[in-house]
Parts: structure tokens; C-alpha cells; sequence
């Protein structure tokens, strides 16, 4: 598996030890969003997305913090839960949603995301930067599909070499008269005895008055 993206959203206080928050993406297919990036006494750290763990009250069995003396639902008093601590005795109070198996991968991918926090950072400090970690994710091909076949949308012709368009370029005839007609292939008509060369211009030029009835006896 290869971390393919990684964007960083940088937190404004400069007071707070939360640095930002980052969204990783794995093999150009999967997101994990709100890995939190926190400044530690050895430098930054990562924190990986993590929910509450509760307890359920003995009376409506509602969820509540482990920490909370009274049911947030029925105001009932809770009874006191023991809580689990980890190997430096701090309280286990909230829990892991994705989180790497071995130390390998959390190295390897701490160090990607400190990585990109420090080129944030450069990135933050010139005029008009923007970050890229609200922006929704598209799927290349299916964002192109919708472009090119929407309602209403005309296809794409690319110009000859002459640089024209053939799809909207008018012909002679539509620019000297301003109509729309569209122009028919006669370079196939066969010559008959009244006809013997037919073209284009004759094939499509109006009789006069004098040619009315010529040939009809012949």
C-alpha cells in the first residue's frame, strides 16, 4: 500500500499544541480524514481519528462519557465506571477508529505527514495560498464522463490544420446571405441529355425566364 496524497489543513492559533489536521490517501483509492497533527515535547506527532468511549446508564440506557457524573437523556446520577488505562497510566477515554497495526507503518507514516506539514507550511506563508483539505474528491474518469456527455452539451471537434473549426466554420453562400442552408453533395449526379455537365452551381442556379420551356420538344 503507498500513501498517494496527503492534505493538510493548518490550524490558526499559534497557541494551541493542535498543529492541523490531514486527510491521507492510500493508492489513489482510499481516504482517512481528521488525522490530527499535534505538537508534542519531541516535536510534532500524529493522532489518528478517534471517537469517545461511553458507558450505557443503568436506568434508559443512553450513552454517556466515562467522565460523566449524571445521564445527559434522563438526568439520572451514573454509577462510577472503571476506567481502563494504557501503559503510562494515563485513562483510555477514547479509541481508536483506523490506526496502523505495526510501528513500521505509523513511522513510516508519520514521517509522510510531517513531510507535507512543513511544505504547508512554505506554502501558507506566500500570497493567495488556499488548502486543499475541504476539496472533495473525484474519481478522474467518471468527472470527465459527466463533462463531455451532459445535457445539452455539444461535442468537441478539434480545428484542421488551417486552424477552423469544420463543426462551426459557415461556408461562402452562408456568409453572403446570412441563411443557414444547408449545402448538398451533388458531385455524384449523372449528366442527362438536357444536363449533359452538372455541377454544383448549376445544379442549384434558378431558371430564368428565358430558359422556361427550352428543350421540352427537342
Amino acid at each position: 500500500m503507498e500513501i498517494t496524497e496527503v492534505r493538510i489543513k493548518l490550524m490558526d492559533s499559534a497557541e494551541d499544541r493542535l498543529r492541523g489536521f490531514c486527510s491521507v490517501t492510500f493508492d489513489d483509492c482510499f481516504v482517512v480524514r481528521d488525522l490530527k497533527i499535534i505538537e508534542g515535547n519531541n516535536g510534532p506527532f500524529v493522532a489518528m481519528p478517534s471517537r469517545k468511549l461511553t458507558s450505557n446508564c443503568h436506568k434508559c440506557r443512553s450513552k454517556n462519557h466515562l467522565r460523566a457524573n449524571y445521564c445527559n437523556h434522563c438526568g439520572n446520577r451514573l454509577k462510577s465506571t472503571s476506567i481502563e488505562h494504557d501503559t503510562g497510566g494515563r485513562a483510555k477515554l477514547y479509541a481508536d477508529i483506523a490506526h496502523p497495526v505495526y510501528s513500521k507503518c505509523r513511522e513510516m507514516l508519520q514521517a509522510r505527514i510531517i513531510e507535507e506539514l512543513n511544505h504547508e507550511l512554505e506554502l501558507a506563508s506566500q500570497p493567495g495560498y488556499s488548502s486543499r483539505y475541504d476539496d472533495e474528491y473525484f474519481d478522474g474518469h467518471t468527472k470527465s464522463s459527466k463533462r463531455d456527455h451532459s445535457a445539452g452539451a455539444e461535442p468537441i471537434v478539434k480545428p484542421d490544420s488551417s486552424g477552423t473549426n469544420p463543426a462551426t466554420a459557415p461556408d461562402q453562400e452562408t456568409r453572403a446571405t446570412g441563411k443557414t442552408e444547408r449545402r448538398e453533395d451533388r458531385s455524384n449526379i449523372p449528366p442527362t441529355p438536357h444536363n449533359p455537365n452538372p455541377d454544383v452551381s448549376s445544379a442549384r442556379s434558378k431558371p430564368t425566364s428565358e430558359d422556361f420551356g427550352n428543350g421540352i420538344f427537342d
